[in-house]
């Protein structure tokens, strides 16, 4: 009897059902010109809703000299790349977008990848292979991608406690001198909404002769002047060795990038098999992109408002005596602590309220913290925000969720 290949499959998604772990991506139309508004579909029926999770952080996807970037690009150079660049030369839309980030980040170079987690993977494994006898020094809570590209590395890793300088410090006076190291930690912790210690960590990095790894994902295009991310806005860009960024967030885009000096941006492209065997981004989104970091280098009005928006979404939802975990940033966390009352809780947002929350489960979060994660904007106005509240105040009382204190009458209403 040969081996029943689609049973292990068949299990392995029973066992999701089974921890309500199993995720439903919704079926969503995006309407240009209306975010945070979209088209639900489903059934052959569709519906408005508003969108409370998506990452398109401050709507740049939407913005006219945006998609205007795209459609002038797409009319004149295509829609493909034609393959890697290896074979196909490099695009000269993607040339400018790389100028524009390294000046982004005050670095000598830039490289783009095809997504965030391609660039984070190939990164970071590369320029630790290369560096013999590396050991990683990565934080607890760093994002999947930096974790795949250090365990790829195939080299020594050690994790020090979550913003845990002390821990780090421990670590890295255990090793030789002239060791290399890599110490690898993300600016904006995009669960929590927490911020790393960042001059901190860099005195460490001087201290003790190792690189500095920065994921800054959740953080470039929303923090600094220019929105060079968390590294800039507190100064330390130029301490960090390698700035890795997405066009994916609050570029409204798609992919990923690192910005550093020329040699170590020469060695990951000539060496990084996620780079060099990868088609290039498409000259449309290339300058789409260069079009949107171009636009935030010198308009703060969305940051503000996104910082505005954030704020007022927390002190709200506070008011109602809503759950909400502390966060130093935009991103607004709401406990639930249990799985299926968290699927529960955005099934009812979505169907009586026409709110779109994607709950957020293990193994994103640890077990017991699962959690609604709610990433306001400058497009969410007062009333969405009042909705918002509205909803989740009869939804909690619905699914018998514990209030941290109990909403006044006004709020409960």
């Amino acid at each position: 009897m040969s081996f029943d290949y689609n049973r292990v499959f068949a299990d392995a998604i029973a066992s999701l059902h089974d921890e309500n772990r199993y995720r439903v991506f919704a079926d969503i139309e995006r309407i240009a010109g209306q975010f945070p508004r979209a088209t639900l579909r489903r059934d052959g029926a569709t519906r408005d809703i508003t969108v409370w999770c998506s990452n398109d952080y401050l709507g740049m996807g939407q913005h006219p000299t945006v998609v205007q970037a795209f459609l002038d690009t797409a009319k004149r150079n295509g829609i493909g790349a034609g393959g890697t660049r290896n074979i196909s030369g490099t695009h000269h839309p993607v040339v400018l977008l790389e100028d524009e980030l390294a000046d982004l980040h005050g670095k000598a170079a830039a490289l783009v990848f095809s997504s965030g987690f391609v660039s984070n993977e190939a990164a970071i494994s590369t320029i630790a292979r290369l560096l013999p006898g590396c050991v990683i020094f990565s934080d607890a809570l760093n994002h999947a991608s930096m974790i795949a590209g250090i365990r790829n590395a195939g080299c020594e890793r050690k994790i020090f406690r979550h913003n845990d300088v002390e821990h780090l410090e421990t670590l890295l006076k255990a090793e030789p001198a002239d060791r290399p190291k890599l110490i690898a930690f993300e600016s904006v912790y995009s669960m929590d909404g927490d911020v790393a210690p960042i001059h901190a960590i860099c005195d460490l990095a001087e201290k003790y002769g190792a690189m500095t790894y920065i994921d800054e994902v959740h953080a470039v295009g929303m923090y600094g002047p220019r929105g060079g991310g968390v590294s800039e806005q507190v100064g330390a860009a130029h301490r960090i060795d390698v700035i890795e960024g997405t066009l994916a967030k609050a570029y409204g885009c798609m992919g990923g990038y690192i910005t550093a000096s020329r040699d170590i941006v020469d060695a990951v492209r000539s060496y990084a098999a996620g780079f060099i065997f990868t088609t290039t981004m498409p000259p449309a989104i290339a300058a789409a992109a260069r079009a949107a970091i171009a636009h935030l280098k010198v308009s703060g009005i969305e940051r503000a408002g996104q910082q505005r928006q954030a704020q007022r979404t927390k002190d709200e939802l506070a008011r109602r005596g809503l759950p909400v975990m502390a966060s130093e940033t935009h991103i607004v966390p709401v406990l639930v602590g249990n799985p299926a009352l968290a699927k529960a809780a955005t099934d009812r947002l979505l169907e009586h309220h026409g709110i779109y929350i994607q709950p957020i489960n293990y193994p994103t979060v640890p077990r017991g913290t699962e959690r609604l994660r709610i990433t306001p904007g400058p497009l969410h106005d007062d009333r969405l925000v009042e909705a918002l509240a509205d909803a989740l105040v009869e939804t909690w009382h619905h699914l018998k969720l514990p209030f941290t204190t109990m909403p006044d009458a006004a709020a409960a209403e």
